[in-house]
């Protein structure tokens, strides 16, 4: 409860700080696969040219996301929001990290890019069909398995979390201590975090333990960090007792 007390002796200037700042272009025949889970072929291509295109909503990714992961990251959801299979596709990716981190063997086949593609395909469709994923998640991963990409499957699944967060209106706070909060702590953290935030967002915490830092409390929220942990107060006086001190001033 002290710790509690003491974070909620700093929110006003937790608030102040966060209130202070305001793919690639080439298609592959399974890439649009991913993009368009009806496409099969380009002579069912040819034959429907002449037919005018259906008229499909606009998906609008929730947050920009920059860099090979995002962009496929942002490829999924509009794959997946189309597919309306955003909570499925996530839960099916996270469960797939998951296996990779348990298994040492699927692990290094993910990342061994000395495994044909073919091979590499072959293996996530039985994979895939197993464990009973949807196609939309399907065909993403054979997309990641044809261009030697596997091995960044964690990262684009964070992102797609990310993502998927965004739309749900949730926003991660990360707090890092030295131990576990209590229970309660947290419930008092949160709630906290809360009011900052105000009303039609929801806050997600989640807990880091870091005995790096000594003590105190990091908080990574809104992409802000607000830090009060030991390590950073030792390492700001050992700099204000290394600064020379002008006593004609």
């Amino acid at each position: 409860m002290a710790m509690a007390g003491r974070f909620r002796s700093s929110v006003p200037r937790l608030a102040k700080a966060l209130m202070s700042d305001s793919l690639s272009t080439q298609r592959s025949t399974v890439e649009r696969a991913l993009l368009c889970p009806n496409f099969t072929d380009s002579q069912q291509s040819r034959n429907f040219a002449s037919a005018p295109a259906p008229k499909e909503p606009k998906i609008k990714v929730p947050v920009a996301m920059f860099g090979g992961s995002g962009n496929y990251a942002s490829a999924l959801y509009i794959a997946a929001a189309k597919a309306k299979t955003l909570d499925k596709v996530e839960s099916e990716l996270l469960d797939l990290v998951a296996a990779s981190e348990k298994s040492p063997t699927f692990s290094q086949f993910m990342k061994d890019l000395a495994v044909p593609a073919d091979t590499r395909v072959k293996a996530i469709t039985e994979i895939c069909d197993q464990a009973k994923f949807s196609e939309v998640t399907k065909n993403f991963l054979v997309v990641l398995a044809d261009n030697g990409r596997l091995r960044h499957v964690d990262t684009i699944a964070k992102r797609f979390s990310d993502l998927t967060m965004a739309h749900r209106g949730e926003v991660k706070a990360v707090v890092t201590t030295v131990i576990p909060l209590p229970a309660e702590e947290e419930k008092e953290l949160k709630s906290t975090l809360q009011e900052i935030l105000g009303k039609g967002k929801t806050v997600k915490l989640e807990q880091k333990i870091d005995p790096s830092i000594l003590g105190g409390i990091v908080v990574e929220f809104g992409q802000k960090v607000f830090d009060m942990s030991i390590k950073t107060r030792a390492k700001q006086m050992e700099r204000f007792l290394r600064d020379p001190i002008n006593f004609d001033a």
